[in-house]
């Protein structure tokens, strides 16, 4: 009898899968080498991988950090003043200290209630997995001196991998973590919040665990219309769509955890709303039956849609992927430009051959791609 249930179970999931379709169109600019921009190159024996971005309010002004190999010590940052053009690096302006910072350092603007404005660069742990969590550097002087700051304490697997600011002032951060805050499954989701503008965070508590899913890296936004906070979620046992959570009273409660739309199923989304209210999310293609599966995609859409369930417009292939595991690209970051200009960075095995990794941008307005159509 357990044997006929299994094979029943096995064949649900098989049946599932292959009902999946793609029902969107596909833009393709990853050929087009004029609109993307090497901000660290590979080498043989350097892994450029994992980078966040931060646009600062001049709207040209950009920050980029990641670590070298997968997952690996925090120490690079770049900065661009001119929009993501060009690049320079500040890797010797930095503490010491932030190279023993590992996996996936991530950037923000947290602004505290006297409306000073402070840079933070998290990372996930000190040393080996498992070590102190969280530690972090920070910047009182948009970024012209760093100083390394104690670790929050919290046990993780990846730091904020988004962080939205509430009614009140106060900022709400999302992260994940396993068992004792290992890698390991069943993955959840966790909420921790500021109102000292992140020097100091409140207990964390669980917001998204779902049996027999393992959601993490969640990308937390607020909707349009301000009434209530949305979070897209990589489901990571990639057997099915990626997740959606919603907020309603600024983190109080969360909604139970359902399925995006398919064109939004992907990992580590980031995205930015376009002066005409649509929405864009870029991530990393994991949809079951993609042409795109494996490589830096783009959703175009809108909040509705989301909510609705309903596909979106079209996705846009940003980048090729030239790694033979599908799993090893995206961590993107996101911004948009006033004159409409989407930059999308991310880490990538840019062209075939021996070079690891490498840190890229590509840039593009929707007037294009909606052209395309």
């Amino acid at each position: 009898m357990l044997r006929y249930l299994l094979l029943s179970l096995a064949l649900l999931c098989t049946t599932a899968r292959a009902e999946e379709k793609p029902d969107l169109p596909v833009i393709d600019l990853s050929q087009d080498t004029q609109r993307q921009v090497v901000i660290a190159a590979g080498t043989e024996s350097t892994y450029q991988g994992h980078p966040t971005t931060l646009r600062m309010p001049d709207g040209k002004t950009i920050y980029c950090v990641w670590c070298i190999n997968h997952g690996g010590a925090a120490g690079p940052m770049a900065k661009s003043q001119d929009g993501g053009l060009t690049w320079s690096r500040l890797d010797d302006q930095l503490p010491k200290g932030f190279s023993t910072h590992q996996n996936c350092p991530s950037i923000y603007r947290i602004v505290d209630p006297q409306d000073k404005a402070r840079l933070w660069v998290f990372s996930a742990h000190l040393g080996k997995r498992g070590g102190p969590g969280m530690p972090s550097i920070m910047s009182e002087d948009d970024g012209a001196t760093w100083k390394e700051m104690p670790p929050l304490g919290f046990p993780n697997v990846m730091t904020f991998s988004s962080i939205v600011r509430l009614k009140d002032g106060r900022y709400l951060g999302l992260y994940h973590k396993g068992p004792g805050g290992q890698d390991k499954v069943p993955l959840e989701v966790l909420q921790t919040i500021t109102a000292d503008g992140g020097f100091t965070w409140s207990e964390p508590k669980v917001v998204a665990a779902v049996e027999g899913k393992n959601p993490c890296e969640p990308f937390v936004f607020r909707s349009p219309d301000g009434s209530e906070l949305c979070a897209l979620l990589r489901e990571n046992t990639h057997k099915g769509r990626s997740l959606v959570i919603y907020s309603r009273d600024e983190g109080e409660t969360w909604s139970k955890p359902t399925d995006t739309p398919w064109g939004l199923t992907g990992d580590r989304h980031i995205g930015v709303f376009t002066k005409d209210g649509r929405f864009v999310v870029a991530f990393r293609d994991q949809a079951l039956n993609s042409p795109t599966r494996g490589h830096f995609v783009a959703w175009v859409g809108t909040y509705d849609d989301i909510k609705q369930s309903k596909p979106g417009q079209y996705r846009v292939k940003l980048l090729h992927s030239h790694a033979k595991n599908v799993g090893d690209c995206g961590y993107p970051g996101l911004e948009l430009l006033p004159d409409g200009t989407i930059v999308a960075t991310t880490y990538i095995k840019y062209a075939p051959g021996p070079e690891k990794h490498s840190v890229v941008s590509t840039r593009f307005q929707l007037s294009e791609t909606d052209a395309r159509k």
